[in-house]
């Protein structure tokens, strides 16, 4: 940063690890809060070495298949979190189908256009409307498609789809025999209503323990599916790539399983505390946003997106998504997953930013 040639930000992998140095970051989505002190009570004793099973240790796919409803422990595979799932998932419908196409809505994750090019499959884009799913668009454009992928509550907008919604996909896939791929790794973080699941013989279910539990760096995800035939050519697939996920993290997600639900829900307050902070400051600041009903991302307009985040990280010290990324130019995300104290700083800068656009935003 001290450099008179900085480097021009294009890509969310510039911010990886960036931290320190007076820096205000509403990058990553990864919560502050600490895991639960349940996971670590296996250290002192713990002593196994030797390769995990492909699929996933079966002590934690039995505790999996409790909180779904005739769920069995071969339904589920354990992987390298939430991303290694959907990775394998949609290579290993890509090798079931020799390619095709596969729906999503924008804004996605910026990961997912690259996931589905690089299994060779083609993404079909339906576009938001105010944030929601747009039924009538999506109609037209899932016919001839292999999958769908779908994330509610989202990333980037924070935003969760209605159960009507929801059950009216279901019912299309299932009519037309196309898979649902249901990104849920934010499921418990709803502010509005309780988690519909959606269901059914060609749904996937992808989650993971990083954001409910705070265990981001652990690498725990996994992928439950009904397909037998899916779920084995995933497991192929993760024997001759990655193999085990870290028994060690496996065991510590283990405990997780054994967390006291209010536990996790006492968390809620929190988010939605910081929800309201940051949504009413951007407010305050003339900012034009959706407010978030899940997930903890506001994704505000502004103008010149890219020009902001430069602008913004080397001389305010605040790091922010461009929409670009997430295929939307014109807004930016911000996650508010970190300390109060810090979300009401970057706010005081991103103001500063704001004056010096003469509040042009």
């Amino acid at each position: 940063m001290s450099s008179n040639k900085k480097e021009f930000i294009n890509s969310p992998t510039f911010f990886v690890g960036v931290r320190g140095n007076g820096i205000i970051s509403f990058g990553s989505g990864q919560p502050d809060l600490p895991p639960p002190p349940q996971i670590y009570k296996i250290l002192p004793e713990y002593h196994s070495f030797k390769y995990g099973l492909t699929q996933g240790q079966i002590n934690l796919r039995k505790a999996l298949a409790k909180q779904y409803s005739g769920a069995r422990p071969e339904n589920f595979v354990i992987t390298n979190g939430a991303s290694e799932a959907l990775d394998l998932t949609i290579r290993a419908l890509s090798q079931k189908f020799g390619g095709g196409k596969l729906l999503l809505f924008r804004p996605y994750y910026y990961s997912y256009p690259f996931l589905v090019k690089l299994a060779g499959m083609e993404p079909v884009i339906s576009d938001l409307k105010e944030g929601k799913i747009d039924l009538d668009d999506f109609k037209k454009k899932v016919k001839g498609c292999k999958a769908i992928l779908i994330n509610s509550p989202s990333n980037p907008t924070g935003k969760i789809e209605s159960i009507e919604t929801l059950k009216e996909i279901e019912k299309i896939a299932q009519k037309l025999g196309i898979y649902i791929l249901s990104d849920e790794v934010y499921k418990d973080l709803i502010y509005e209503r309780e988690n519909y699941l959606l269901h059914g013989p060609y749904v996937v279910t992808i989650n993971s323990f990083s954001k409910t539990y705070a265990m981001c760096g652990f690498r725990v995800g996994y992928l439950y599916a009904r397909d037998k035939d899916l779920v084995n050519r995933i497991v192929e697939i993760k024997a001759r790539t990655s193999m085990n996920t870290s028994i060690l993290s496996q065991e510590m997600a283990y405990e997780a399983t054994k967390v006291p639900r209010n536990q996790v829900e006492s968390q809620i307050k929190i988010w939605r505390q910081r929800r309201d902070m940051i949504y009413n400051g951007l407010k305050d600041l003339g900012f034009d946003l959706w407010k978030p009903e899940g997930a903890f991302y506001v994704f505000p307009k502004i103008k010149n997106s890219t020009q902001a985040v430069n602008d913004l990280f080397y001389k305010y010290k605040v790091i922010v998504y461009d929409g670009v990324w997430f295929g939307v130019p014109g807004r930016i995300r911000l996650s508010y997953a970190i300390d109060t104290e810090d979300i009401k700083e970057g706010l005081k800068r991103i103001k500063s930013y704001i004056g010096s656009k003469k509040g042009k935003i």
